[in-house]
């Protein structure tokens, strides 16, 4: 052991010299992966599991005047046909309403319709095996009488007195309104040289996670306990929202979540083919599982992004922007999400429109309405892209109008970066971003004015590239201020238990969940950096609801920043527990020691003085040598939930350089940039990833993802060939840069960074697009940006 050059124990955990925070380091579960012994919901086999196929609408809106089971019920292997009614006397209905979003309502749904079949996916009947093919054939038997009804499928004519109402218990189709007027809108409009609108569309798309929705549920009747396993982004939540369904004490309900195979938000809510099976297992006194097929996710995981957007824009010829107003409608299908809600999105999009900019008049409208399509809900950085591409494709029009460069007017009216705190008009709350610093490093990694310089020499050969930037702001460690406030119970704290074992390892128990995106790292890396050990001594237990403690999840960029800062607070109070105790064996005082690299030593000058192993020998194995007095307590346990402020607000810039074939109407992408501030960076590398990955979701919705139904409700496009996703192929390089601005509410000061690369990604794509295309007087304002839209715009087809 080298003499220490300072007091270590001085020291903060991110400024330690053996700290892992800021570090690339292996994942700790990437050698299990990686040799193939992850453990899926697809790979549990339970003793007398059976398989339950879901028997589904082919109408988005149909009666169900009668099923009849007779022949598939004579099937070997068929265990039950379980249909809406019986299913019921097992488990109550929901209403996914939320108290402060005033106004919103949602008829109750049920785990299997009933009476109606509201989109063309819904179960109508759930058929039980003792394998998913026996099930799969025993359903091509069921015979169901369907009266077709009217469908609603048009967000735009949702609301109109001529049609139908899907629920007329609740009046209309109208599911939630918000209006907001922050400002002087109509004198500022009055007052600006050029206003400039437009209609913004953006795509129905999905989640299109690698693994599919599963679940095992497992009611043992001798113990009155359900167990679920469960792909989940928050075993909590569905701890209590089965316990509540069912009839159940919280604490008769155990949900374990092994590895999860990719959720962005898809695996966050509660869907009726879940709640169906762990009904399934309580009526059949048997476990039960449902995987879904990839038609079914389509037909049934939630979809996002379903909206119309008009908006405009007020400047002066200075390029000073004056005002922002936009009116937004989107369709969510026949039922709000439960229990997030399904009008948060757009409640998102209101509030974040304009956010980045100084200006301080906003006009905002929000209209929710139900269709006979699936359900709408969360999905990865919900709003964001919406509210982003509205906002900075507003910018880029006005930067054109009056002839001012897209960066400079920019420059012009992001807040400054000494103004903070302040506030938006929407009532967001802003602690410290840094909008010019982004914008400033984004500009110099791209080298801009070199890409302006190429671009207008390849327009002279007929080569049409464009460049297109996208500021934006993310919402991240979200409090009680987002569900709680509202009566939904999802939690905003989350807990970690840590403890020294008796070979000097440390065990942490963490409520956050491992969905592929480093939450075990992340939490080894704090907890390792503050107790002194090194990682390969630090085991991270998640996703189990019987041995964490209790918790909101991975969700909403949440992981590090509260997560990661109840392991940082936890693990301080084991190391002050450790402390105590090397004290008392060494004769010396806590402050004069210090543990580093698996052992405890001077704090002064890094002299070795016992092993960690040594010391946890003697506690648990020989307390009888401890002085007097002297109680060891090797565990403690941290909840942390951010107080201060709702929302822990990052930002960020990024920027697009393409090219648009105006033969063909093919984007080709070539090169992308991020600039993002998180606050502290726990793993660089995890964290840049995070982001690539996110672009690459963003874009996929800006060239190339879309649910596409027709006018009856049918999605004609659920399966892998007809809906496109993003291939390697087609992605650019993404290069990644950070500004470091910590939030000051924990001591980590770590934000989120999940949601940062879909949040800008469209907005960038969608504003190269419309700056290759400009010498063609082409202006593109809905995405996906397919080849046949541009050649439309373009005016070849």
């Amino acid at each position: 052991m080298t003499a220490a050059s300072t007091n270590l124990g001085t020291l903060s955990v991110l400024d330690r010299p053996n700290s892992y925070i800021g570090k690339v380091v292996p994942r700790p579960n990437l050698d299990r992966l990686m040799q193939g012994r992850g453990l899926y919901v697809s790979d549990i086999e339970l003793p007398r599991m059976a398989h339950v196929v879901f028997l589904r609408s082919p109408h988005a809106h149909a009666r169900i005047m009668a099923i009849d089971a007779t022949a598939a019920r004579r099937m070997a292997g068929v265990i039950a046909i379980v249909a809406g009614a019986e299913l019921a006397t097992v488990i109550t209905p929901w209403v996914g309403v939320l108290s402060h979003l005033k106004g919103l309502k949602s008829a109750p749904q049920h785990a299997i319709a009933i009476d109606r079949a509201c989109w063309q996916g819904e179960a109508v009947a759930a058929i039980v095996a003792t394998s998913r093919a026996v099930a799969e054939d025993a359903a091509e038997l069921v015979s169901v009488d369907y009266e077709e009804l009217p469908v609603v499928t048009d967000m735009r004519t949702a609301l109109d007195p001529q049609t139908p109402v899907i629920h007329p218990s609740l009046g209309d189709n109208l599911a939630f309104e918000r209006n907001l007027d922050a400002g002087a809108v109509d004198a500022a409009f009055a007052g600006s040289d050029e206003v400039v609108e437009a209609e913004f569309i953006f795509g129905r798309h999905t989640g299109v996670t690698l693994e599919p929705r599963a679940v095992v549920a497992d009611w043992n009747a001798a113990e009155a306990r359900l167990t679920i396993y469960q792909g989940t982004q928050a075993p909590h939540m569905v701890q209590n929202i089965a316990a509540l369904h069912l009839g159940l004490e919280e604490s008769a309900v155990r949900v374990v979540c092994k590895d999860v195979g990719g959720s962005f938000g898809i695996k966050v809510h509660i869907y009726a083919d879940e709640m169906a099976t762990y009904a399934l297992s309580k009526l059949l006194r048997r476990p039960v599982k449902f995987v879904a097929d990839r038609f079914e996710s389509f037909n049934t995981d939630i979809h996002a992004r379903d909206h119309r957007c008009w908006g405009r824009i007020g400047v002066k010829r200075d390029g000073t922007i004056m005002a922002f107003e936009i009116d937004d409608l989107t369709g969510i299908g026949p039922y709000s999400m439960y229990p997030r809600t399904s009008a948060i999105e757009a409640n998102q999009v209101v509030n974040l429109v304009g956010g980045p900019y100084a200006t301080k008049n906003y006009r905002a409208r929000a209209r929710v309405v139900f269709q006979n399509k699936n359900v709408m809900c969360q999905y990865r950085a919900v709003g964001h892209p919406i509210a982003c591409s509205v906002t900075e494709g507003l910018v880029d029009l006005a930067a054109a109008k009056i002839g001012i460069d897209p960066v400079e007017i920019r420059r012009r009216n992001l807040i400054a970066d000494d103004a903070y705190p302040c506030a938006s008009p929407s009532g967001l709350r802003f602690e410290l971003l840094s909008h010019h610093a982004a914008l400033n490093k984004l500009v110099d990694m791209m080298d801009y004015d070199a890409l302006r310089s190429d671009q207008a020499a390849l327009r002279k050969k007929g080569i049409h590239r464009g460049i297109g930037i996208a500021s934006f702001i993310e919402v991240t460690n979200p409090s009680a201020a987002f569900y709680g406030v509202g009566g939904a119970r999802i939690s905003s704290q989350d807990g970690v238990a840590v403890r020294l074992d008796a070979t000097g390892s440390v065990i942490c128990q963490t409520s956050i969940t491992e969905q592929g995106q480093g939450s075990e790292s992340l939490t080894a890396q704090i907890v390792g950096s503050v107790m002194g050990v090194s990682m390969e001594r630090v085991r991270v237990i998640l996703g189990d609801t019987d041995n964490t403690p209790y918790g909101g999840g991975t969700w909403a960029s949440r992981g590090a920043g509260i997560g990661g800062e109840a392991a940082l607070q936890a693990a301080k109070i084991l190391r002050r527990n450790v402390l105590d105790v090397a004290a008392a064996i060494l004769q010396s005082s806590p402050a004069e020691l210090d543990v580093v690299d698996n052992a405890i030593v001077n704090a002064s000058d890094g002299l070795l003085r016992i092993e960690l192993r040594e010391l946890a020998r003697i506690v648990y194995f020989r307390p009888d040598t401890l002085p007097p007095g002297i109680q060891p307590e090797l565990m403690a346990t941290r909840h942390f939930v951010p107080r201060q402020y709702p929302f822990a607000f990052t930002n960020g810039v990024q920027a697009s350089w393409l090219e648009v074939d105006t033969d063909t109407g093919f984007v080709k992408l070539l090169r992308h940039w991020v600039v993002e501030d998180c606050g502290t960076i726990i793993n660089p590398q995890l964290v840049d990833e995070q982001i690539r990955g996110g672009v690459v979701q963003g874009l996929g919705a800006a060239l190339f993802e879309q649910c596409i139904y027709d006018e009856r409700g049918q999605l004609t496009n659920a399966n892998m060939a007809d809906y496109l996703v993003p291939m390697s192929g087609e992605m650019p390089d993404i290069d990644v840069g950070h500004v470091v601005s910590p939030t000051s509410e924990t001591e980590l000061g770590a934000k989120g960074a999940g949601e940062a690369g879909t949040a800008g990604a469209a907005a960038a794509v969608a504003n190269a697009v419309n700056d290759a295309l400009r010498p063609f007087g082409a202006v593109m304002t809905e995405i996906p940006l397919t080849p046949r839209l541009i050649l439309a715009a373009l005016r070849r087809i």
